[in-house]
This record gives C-alpha cells, structure tokens and sequence, in this order.
C-alpha cells in the first residue's frame, strides 16, 4: 500500500451562518490522483483553497508527509527558506490560465522569475528548457506573451510554472474546464504522463465526470459542504451508493436523457 501523501482532517469553513466546508476528510496517496466532484456551492473548491493555503480553515488540518500545513507557532519561527519549502509543497493550477499569467511577462521570463525565488542558484536556461519540454511547449513560446498564445498553450505554461517548483502535490481547480474538448483531452493525457514520470500527486477539483473517470484513482463527491461519498473512482462511478452520486451521473447529456425528470429529483433530494 503507498503512503499517504496529503490528509485533510476535519476540515471546516464557514461564511456567516453558510456552511462552506463541513467536517472534510480525505486521504492522497503518494503518486496518487483523488477527484473532488459537485455542482457549484458544494464546497469543493473552497476545500483546495484551504489545502493549498489560499484560504484559512476554521478548524480542522492538513497534512504533507504527516507535518501540518498550518503550524502557527512554527511559522513565526521559519526563515524565508523553510517558508518558501512549504509554498513548494503544495501548487495550484487555476481555471483560467490567462488571469494567473502576467500580461506583460513572456513565458520564459515568468518561469525565471519562479526559478529565481526558488532555486536561486540553479541553471535557469536549462531548466526552463527542461520545464517547457515536459508540457510540450518549445522556443518559440518561451519569447511569447501570454495572450499570444492558444488557452490550451496557456494552460501547459501554467502546468510547467507550478512544476517548477517541484511540489508534491498538485491541485487543478477546474484546469480543463475553460478548453475545447480536444485540447481538454491533450492537456489530460499530458497530465497523466507527467504523474506517470514524478510521482506527483494530483487533487483535481471538477464537476465533469468525464474528467473524474479518466484521470483519476479515488473520488470524493461533496455537497453542500460535506462528503456524501467516497471511494476507488471506478467504483463510484459504476455502483454509486448515495443518491446524490446518480444524480450527478444521471445529469451527463446523453440518448435518453431527461432535464426535467432530473430537476425534479434534485428539487426533491
């Protein structure tokens, strides 16, 4: 059995009397990939912001390799390199690629800057190579802006900054949402063969199903804060337990399909 990777225990998050995260649990193995599923306001992306650091948890923990990420006490004694080390740990690909790129900064530059603070001494030139390589990008879009390029070419930038500074995990908050259907699958398939190659672990945050059963080895499908089911993806997906889990499989466009019928069971659930 692989070790655990990251842990979230008990998270809770809570906006005025509206309850965000309710008692989240799960567990990462190393080299793993876990999907959070549901429909928007299920709490789920608030759960990355929280284990990415983004968002403060009103109680609860999460954990990297069985140290806790929110060590207070620690963090007013840790240097710039001990905080820099836990900002590596955990990395972030957003939605939309455009919004967390710089405007103004070529690729090649935003990746050095990244290098820069990170690993300082390091050989920038070769490893932004090496970085552009791994997404299947080249010379070409180094010297680019980002709004000189494709979304699905934005993306990999994004993809190849967080990996810069080889985190453990890596959280993709609807990554291929904002993408065509077949630039979602290269982007996809690239995911799958940088996990194949690193060992990284992978928490995606989705309401696709689609994107769940491909890339992913567990699920945990939240709503309205809480998890109502949890388990090996290809389980879930074929025998889901909580109705909840077949509504959402239920909602996937397909021959048959039946909008009112399954606004109605909504409304009901």
């Amino acid at each position: 059995m692989r070790k655990t990777l990251l842990e979230a225990v008990g998270l809770r998050r809570a906006y005025g009397p509206v309850r965000a995260v309710d008692d989240v649990s799960f567990r990462l193995a190393e080299g793993g990939s876990l999907g959070i599923v549901g429909e928007s306001g299920s709490g789920k992306t608030t759960t990355a912001r929280i284990v990415v650091g983004l968002e403060r948890a009103d109680g609860g923990r999460v954990l990297v390799h069985g140290r806790d990420r929110d060590d207070h006490a620690g963090a007013r004694l840790r240097g710039k390199a001990q905080r820099l080390a836990r900002a590596r740990e955990v990395q972030m690909v957003f939605q939309d690629p455009f919004l967390s790129l710089d405007p103004r900064t070529s690729v090649g530059g935003a990746l050095r800057e990244t290098l820069r603070l990170h690993f300082p001494d390091a050989d920038h030139a070769r490893r932004i190579t090496e970085l552009l390589e791994q997404v299947g990008l080249g010379a070409r879009e180094a010297d680019a802006l980002p709004r000189q390029l494709s979304g699905g070419q934005r993306q990999r930038v994004a993809i190849a900054r967080a990996l810069a500074v080889e985190p453990a995990v890596l959280v993709l908050d609807e990554a291929v949402a904002a993408l065509d259907v077949s630039v979602q699958a290269q982007i996809l398939n690239l995911l799958s063969d940088i996990r194949e190659q690193s060992g990284i672990g992978y928490l995606f945050i989705t309401h696709d199903l689609g994107v769940v059963r491909c890339v992913t080895d567990d699920v945990v499908v939240m709503r309205r804060g809480r998890i109502v089911e949890a388990g090996p993806t290809a389980r879930v997906l074929a025998a889901p337990e909580h109705p909840y889990t077949r509504l959402l499989l239920e909602s996937v466009p397909r021959p048959g399909w039946d909008p009112q019928g399954i606004a109605a069971a909504r409304r009901a659930l």
